[in-house]
């Protein structure tokens, strides 16, 4: 996207200029329905972004914007199964995998029919698991599956997994295990069974370093264990594009389930890299989460700009980053249970987003992906609120909260609900000197109201679930996945590679073989004094 070609761009930055001296709350005062006018209901969600310093002028050019940057065609090239992921050559089909139609092609082949063959697979694998007709190698009955994998190959189910824990119906325990630090494994490993252990790789390449050592690892142990080779066989499934390296793991095709080149990582969890959520909720616990995103979806392609949600969530982000400068947002749930999130859309967003070259392959010139961080509520009010309300940098914040929780007691949850409304409220409206001279006693020459003033202004969103279900969290997730889409159009990137993870990787390889004895690289001063002092600790 060059901004200069774009007619709404130089009209925005007007319009953000007037605004920016204005107060948010006085938006309200300005216009009776503002609320209704800026919140929307969709896919079992709501969205009030009408804490941001936006108004319905600003809104307008925002959509006029969208349309410039040719919105609807793009989304219509990705729910089609058009290559958009051009630096690859591939499809970016994930939302197939949540509602396959017929009618959807990856170079001119159907697809459907081979995602619902995986569902079943995954349906049966599941049954023989839960029922107990799937044994491990002493005949015993599975109790824990462990999901070995990193990136999205395990984001994505770990935070399924631990948001819907309460609705785990299949009695297994399941277990997460990602990264190369040997004691993440060995924390994952200490008191499980061997013998009522089931693993499951999850690499597309099944060369991913982090997980191909963690499964060689876990086999040494099984086969520490069982004493028999054979027993790779009764205690592993595969999740892979190679079926014939699982092989030479041990692992049979019976074990294996496929993934495609049109899925990426990051937007896997729907694939069969859901397979942990399966084991967890039961097939129809996943199922139900597929509905929940594919009614978000549905949304996202027929809905007007102007009340399509995410459209709306990912124009507002651009309004915050590009015309009033935030570098950064913060997520913070107000819900134990969504923990995880964070960490997730850390990788959703700027891996997909954080990004330096337009599809024209020219420099961007604007700002891309801001930072995403954030913490749950109430616990980050006593960390990095204290920022958030005195700092200095202008920081967005989105609050997730569900309006019921069965398993919260209700002075819990008024509590918890009171403190989320509140912190947005508080961000919003601050506190102003005038109304903290109250006349507290201070040190002589502190201007005691002047430290304790804090200026609001801070925008925010607020997403509401009516309770914290699979279809919610699909619904949830499709959401950001969408927002990230939309932002990646107007700025004009690719939002489906991730270049820049290949060089660790590559540089990485090169100083294992070094440790190994290998032939020393050329390297810069400081890399190589770490290495060797590296070298001299390990002996």
């Amino acid at each position: 996207m060059k901004s200069s070609r774009i007619s709404s761009w130089p009209k925005l930055s007007a319009l953000a200029k007037q605004l920016r001296p204005r107060r948010i709350e006085s938006l309200f005062d300005d216009d009776a329905d503002r609320v209704g006018e800026f919140s929307i209901d969709a896919a079992g969600l709501y969205l009030d972004y009408s804490k941001n310093l936006i108004d319905r002028a600003a809104l307008r050019l925002l959509v006029e914007l969208a349309h410039e940057c040719a919105l609807a065609e793009r989304i219509e090239r990705l729910f089609r199964g058009d290559r958009i992921n051009v630096t690859e050559g591939r499809a970016v089909l994930h939302t197939a995998l949540r509602d396959p139609q017929d009618d959807v092609r990856v170079d001119g082949q159907p697809v459907a029919g081979d995602i619902r063959a995986v569902q079943a697979k995954m349906r049966t694998l599941v049954e023989a698991v839960c029922s107990g007709r799937w044994t491990g190698f002493r005949g015993d009955r599975i109790t824990d599956v462990v999901n070995i994998g990193i990136g999205g190959s395990h984001l994505g189910p770990l935070l399924a997994c631990d948001a819907l824990r309460y609705d785990a119906a299949s009695g297994l325990r399941v277990h997460f295990c990602s990264n190369v630090d040997g004691g993440d494994i060995d924390r994952t490993l200490t008191g499980l069974d061997p013998a009522t252990t089931l693993f499951i790789v999850a690499s597309k390449s099944f060369t991913t370093p982090e997980t191909a050592l963690n499964a060689n690892s876990a086999r040494r142990w099984l086969l520490a264990a069982a004493g028999d080779e054979a027993a790779t066989a009764k205690h592993f499934l595969a999740i892979s594009a190679h079926p014939a390296k699982a092989a030479a793991f041990g692992i049979p095709a019976d074990n294996v389930l496929p993934m495609w080149d049109w899925v990426g990582g990051r937007y896997s969890l729907w694939s069969a890299i859901g397979l942990p959520i399966a084991f967890a909720l039961g097939m129809h616990g996943f199922e139900r989460l597929l509905a929940g995103a594919a009614a978000m979806d549905r949304h996202f392609r027929s809905a007007p700009f102007e009340r399509n949600m995410p459209v709306l969530f990912a124009l507002v982000g651009i309004w915050n980053t590009n015309f009033l400068g935030a570098e950064s947002f913060a997520v913070v749930p107000y819900d134990d249970r969504l923990f995880q999130l964070p960490a997730y859309l850390q990788q959703l967003e700027m891996e997909s987003n954080g990004k330096r070259v337009t599809l024209a392959n020219r420099p961007v010139k604007v700002a891309t992906a801001p930072i995403l961080w954030g913490g749950l509520g109430t616990n980050v009010q006593h960390a990095f609120f204290q920022l958030l309300h005195q700092g200095t940098r202008l920081i967005p914040v989105d609050f997730i909260l569900a309006m019921t929780h069965q398993r919260s007691p209700r002075e819990h949850h008024d509590m918890l609900v009171a403190n989320c409304i509140a912190q947005a409220e508080a961000l919003m409206c601050g506190r102003q000197r005038a109304e903290l001279d109250d006349g507290t006693p201070a040190e002589p020459g502190i201007d005691l109201p002047l430290h304790r003033e804090t200026p609001g202004n801070q925008p925010s969103n607020m997403l509401i679930l009516e309770s914290l279900t699979p279809e919610t969290l699909g619904a949830l997730l499709a959401l950001y996945e969408h927002k990230t889409y939309v932002q990646g159009v107007i700025w004009g990137i690719n939002s489906f590679d991730q270049w820049g993870v290949e060089l660790g990787k590559k540089l990485a390889g090169k100083l294992l073989a070094e440790m190994g004895g290998g032939t020393r690289e050329k390297h810069d001063g400081s890399t190589s004094a770490l290495l060797e002092r590296y070298l001299r600790s390990r002996g």
